[in-house]
């Protein structure tokens, strides 16, 4: 098996994983946690599980990221950045730095402290706010897969 083709395999399965593990969170998780009764438990439960997936996901966008940008390297396809046709490359590179600066940066630095003072405030607010927010980034990863799925197989938009 050649180099790329192994990038392109790793590159799949990553992104399976990564995805996957969002909607996970975003449709089972999320919804489950808001419906025990005793903050302590929604946040324990939250962060017990949430915490598991974190590793997974830095893995997984790590491997996401390396693997894709040598596809891009490989196959010198770097001026895809500057045809439209190709929006699908950035909506990939996008949700990916979305994330990666996510995981990376601010939950670690930022969201994790925040979630914690506010959820002791106000779980069903916060937990709200949490839910629309994945919400958002699965639906915005969802649209992205369609396209990268539809583009690669040569149907563009423009």
């Amino acid at each position: 098996m050649e180099l790329y083709t192994l990038a392109r395999v790793i590159h799949v399965i990553a992104v399976i994983l990564w995805i996957g593990g969002v909607s996970m969170v975003t449709t089972v998780l999320i919804p489950a946690i808001k419906k025990l009764k005793s903050k302590e438990e929604q946040i324990s439960t939250f962060e017990q599980i949430e915490g598991r997936f974190a590793v997974q996901a830095k893995i997984t966008t790590l491997l996401t990221g390396i693997s894709g940008f040598y596809m891009l390297y490989a196959m010198d396809s770097w001026d895809r950045y500057l045809d439209l046709k190709f929006w699908w490359i950035h909506a990939m590179t996008l949700v990916w730095i979305l994330f990666t600066l996510v995981l990376y940066v601010l939950e670690p630095l930022v969201l994790h402290k925040l979630f914690r003072k506010y959820a002791e405030k106000n779980p069903g607010k916060t937990f709200s706010i949490m839910h629309r927010a994945h919400w958002f980034l699965l639906v915005l990863s969802l649209i992205t897969t369609a396209g990268v799925v539809a583009g690669s197989h040569g149907w563009f938009i423009f």
